[in-house]
């Protein structure tokens, strides 16, 4: 018996170790093609946001503690700014930023997307990197027409009405999507904030 228990507990360790030897070597064949997956996907939305750019140096990817302070000091403790990417033209001349904006208040978790600012602080557009928001609700924000609302204003800070925008700082809720909707706001508003704070207004 305790033979047979000898060669289970070994089989069953061998099995173990092969297993995860398999799955380590699985995450690390996938983890480049991800990787680069996801860095295309975010080239291809700064070029939706800010078409006249021809390239795009970094200013900074992961944190800026110190730029995630000036958020919270002004209201956007649920948002954070992931990238930050100064776009220039084929003559290398400053255009504007482009953002990488995460917020944390969407109604199936957290939202990213990007944004682009020019230099005279007017809001090219934003183009969503991840959403996972409810089906024919929060999922429209994904549309053209939700998204169109930001493109080519010059505001300091949105709002969403339910009443219909009469303003350029006015957006139209999602129906049936508010807190989606005020997700979406918040984390515009974040990038703009952003933008004020990488421009020296801080």
């Amino acid at each position: 018996m305790s033979n047979r228990i000898i060669k289970d507990t070994i089989a069953i360790t061998v099995i173990t170790l092969v297993a995860g030897l398999a799955l380590g070597l699985v995450q690390d064949i996938t983890a480049k093609p991800i990787a680069e997956q996801k860095s295309m996907a975010k080239e291809k939305a700064y070029k939706a946001v800010f078409a006249d750019a021809d390239s795009f140096d970094t200013v900074f990817t992961g944190e800026d503690p110190d730029l995630e302070a000036f958020l919270d000091e002004n209201g956007y403790g649920a948002q954070n700014i992931d990238e930050v990417m100064l776009a220039k033209d084929s003559s290398g001349s400053e255009l504007g930023y482009a953002f990488t904006v995460t917020t944390s208040e969407g109604y199936g978790g957290d939202i990213q997307f990007a944004m682009g600012v020019k230099d005279d602080g007017t809001l090219n557009g934003i183009s969503i990197l991840t959403i996972n928001e409810t089906a024919g609700l929060g999922m429209k924000a994904k549309t053209d027409e939700f998204q169109g609302q930001f493109s080519d204003k010059n505001v300091d800070k949105f709002e969403y009405t339910k009443n219909g925008a009469t303003a350029d700082d006015q957006i139209d809720a999602l129906s049936g999507a508010t807190i989606t909707t005020n997700a979406m706001t918040n984390g515009v508003n974040a990038g703009l904030c952003a933008f004020q704070y990488e421009k020296g207004g801080n």
